[in-house]
């Protein structure tokens, strides 16, 4: 769950990481009991909910551990406390990282976010450090097919309140301001289209290049950070 923009680097690294897909939906069944825990089970009066289930479909996961997860979280004697951090660091030749995560122990996963920078040549800095260099946006990426109009899917995309979209290759992007990402989302599916890829990102400003080296210390870094059960979502400025 790693990148920046483009279904290009998102497809890159969902296709490294299908061998963790348990791992995956273990941290989306994460996300979706603290959105239960904050608004409540039912969809149609939890927005962040719904957002979170539409990011668990367009990752595949089953109804019935989505179910599941929602039935965990607002059944009774469900205990479990998590809480939101993000960190913020610089990779190897100075990538801004920003690392979301979701812990019920801070000092355990601070401690191993760390870690993991000073072990991959990055350094973890203060908040603030890297974001400004971000912007906060909704992606949501569609696969091209024959049975897709592009003039119907750019007029749905714009109607619904999307800022931007791009045709590629083999997807189209449909770029939001965060706080439309909801409404969009909810639109397009009204609309019948089907997600690969739909959720609130950090989209770096600008990117940079890393030479071979450190390349390979970065992939080391991010595949580290993933592997970390606590780690979230990872985003970078390096030009993949």
């Amino acid at each position: 769950m790693a990148g920046h923009s483009k279904w290009a680097n998102i497809k890159h690294k969902k296709e490294r990481s299908d061998a963790k897909r348990g791992k995956i939906f273990t941290k989306i069944g994460r996300e979706i009991y603290v959105a239960v825990k904050q608004g409540g089970a039912d969809p149609e009066n939890n927005s962040k909910l719904r957002d979170i289930i539409a990011k668990a479909k367009a990752a595949n996961m089953p109804n019935d551990n989505i179910n599941r997860s929602i039935k965990k979280a607002s059944g009774e004697g469900a205990s479990e406390s998590y809480e939101e951090i993000i960190y913020e660091g610089y990779g190897p030749s100075g990538v801004a990282v920003i690392v979301e995560a979701m812990t019920d122990n801070r000092n355990r996963t601070a401690s191993d976010v760390r870690h993991i920078f000073d072990k991959y040549g990055g350094n973890l800095g203060t908040t603030g450090c890297v974001s400004y260099m971000f912007d906060k946006k909704g992606i949501i990426i569609i696969e091209r097919s024959e049975g897709i109009d592009e003039d119907i899917l750019m007029m749905a995309a714009l109607e619904a309140g999307a800022e931007d979209v791009s045709t590629e290759e083999e997807f189209f992007e449909v770029v939001t301001a965060a706080g439309d990402f909801s409404t969009v989302r909810e639109g397009m599916e009204k609309e019948g289209f089907e997600f690969l890829e739909a959720q609130i990102q950090m989209i770096p400003q600008t990117t940079v290049s890393l030479d071979e080296d450190s390349r390979t210390s970065f992939e080391k870094l991010t595949d580290a950070l993933e592997d970390n059960d606590d780690v979230q979502n990872i985003y970078h400025n390096w030009e993949e």
